[in-house]
């Protein structure tokens, strides 16, 4: 295969990077309030599973094809299985990275609204309303179109830099900056009165509570938190050098993903309980949970601001990806400069976004299947393309790919045992499929 002229420079640059494409709003923002909404520690047992069963083998899955082919999302494919239809994967992929970021988007707007404002300290107050303070921000059109806007422009930047000088370069010195400040804010938030009634609704299951909706949401959240079903992971592998374990890669990025989803619940639903706040408010959650919990703290004020940077750097690692899937789709023949790109779809994206920025506010009443434009987005990426996304990866791998290729990219780096390797063909090829289309059926009421 062509090799990439542009590359991660380390093993640790590729695994961080990758890393902060899966830990972002899916794991800091998304995680808590799906678990809230879907009944608390079992929820959270069920993403660890599905996670682990069927996302870890799916995410080794996108850097097979990725690292195989050294192409991006559509060409990969195109590489892999010449003169025929498979690239609807990776079409599919951009078309739900489009999708994604035209909400996701919105919420890093409001995370780069409340870091800007938190500096000089106006979120945390004697008597302040954080639910109240929410609600204005996000109800307000100006400045969520303000947020969107340049949340995009900083990524358009970023991207238009490429991997190595963009990506990467940033993501090294974050990333784990952003566990320490976790870290913390969890040793403060199980010390609350009343923490102790959160920590159970997190970490002690009640099955009872589990709908066929809810495994969906659980599959899909493993899903939206590792970034697979997309092909972003694809595009990101075609930048990997050989000596690198996929396998490998791919365990790290998962156990930090695990990991973090444990710190956010532990951080927020001890607060949740301690406050008096509805675990099950919804995507404003965490806005309204942090800065009760800063607020406690000596240097709140400073705390939060730091921990509100590190968290919109968080959240900018995970919509890079998504830009650069769109980007990198468009710029594979190298005629088209990759900054003009960037620039015209980072546009694009934005003005799609507009409609779900203004769910809260000039569009709140408008529905499409009784949600919001930006319930109604979430809900398609997260409950149908992904997991369709991830059905057609593993179909690709299990029955199309050239299998000494297979076998090949997951054995480059480090020499698994071919036990290893059986084990996770046989998931890839009939555990994953089955269990999505059984998960998707049921939660339609078909079976």
């Amino acid at each position: 295969m062509q090799k990439k002229t542009d590359q991660w420079s380390s093993k640790i640059g590729f695994i961080l990077s990758s890393a902060g494409a899966a830990i972002g709003l899916g794991a800091i923002w998304k995680f808590p309030y799906m678990t809230g909404m879907n009944g608390g520690g079992a929820f959270f047992l069920l993403f660890i599973g599905f996670t682990i069963i069927i996302g870890l083998p799916l995410l080794i899955a996108e850097f097979i094809i990725g690292r195989g082919a050294q192409k991006e999302a559509i060409s990969a494919y195109k590489v892999l299985a010449p003169k025929s239809g498979w690239s609807i994967i990776g079409r599919l992929g951009v078309f739900g990275a489009f999708v994604l970021m035209s909400f996701y988007s919105v919420v890093g707007g409001w995370v780069l609204i409340y870091s800007t404002i938190s500096i000089p300290g106006l979120i945390i107050k004697d008597g302040a309303n954080y639910e109240q303070l929410f609600a204005t921000i996000t109800g307000n059109p100006g400045i969520t179109i303000l947020g969107h806007a340049l949340f995009m422009i900083i990524n358009i930047v970023v991207i238009s830099f490429g991997i190595k000088n963009g990506i990467e370069k940033v993501s090294k010195i974050l990333m784990p900056l952003l566990f320490v400040f976790f870290i913390i804010l969890v040793i403060r938030a199980v010390t609350f009165e009343g923490a102790m009634e959160g920590l159970a609704f997190f970490l002690q299951p009640d099955f009872s509570k589990i709908t066929g909706e809810s495994v969906l949401y659980a599959l899909g959240q493993s899903f939206f938190s590792l970034a697979v079903g997309i092909s972003v992971m694809v595009t990101y592998s075609s930048y990997l050098k050989k000596d690198v374990s996929l396998p490998m890669s791919a365990g790290s990025i998962s156990i930090m993903n695990i990991f973090v989803s444990l710190l956010a619940g532990l951080a927020i639903f001890p607060i949740v309980f301690s406050f008096g706040l509805e675990p099950a408010e919804g995507p404003g959650l965490l806005f309204m949970v942090l800065p009760e919990a800063f607020a406690q703290m000596p240097f709140g004020e400073l705390f939060l601001s730091l921990f509100l940077l590190l968290f919109l750097f968080a959240v900018l690692t995970s919509s890079f990806s998504m830009l650069e899937i769109i980007t990198s789709a468009f710029t594979s023949n190298k005629q088209r400069s990759r900054t003009k790109v960037a620039w015209i779809s980072g546009i694009i994206v934005f003005i799609a976004g507009i409609p779900a920025a203004l769910s809260s506010s000039s569009l709140a009443n408008f529905k499409l299947f009784g949600l919001t434009v930006f319930d109604a987005s979430d809900f398609l990426v997260s409950n149908v393309i992904l997991p369709v996304g991830c059905l057609l990866i593993a179909i690709f791998i299990g029955f199309r790919m050239d299998k000494a290729l297979v076998k090949q990219e997951f054995s480059y780096g480090y020499n698994l045992s071919n036990g290893t390797y059986q084990l996770w063909f046989q998931l890839i090829r009939w555990l994953i499929p089955i269990t999505i289309v059984i998960v998707f059926l049921g939660s339609l009421g078909l079976i």
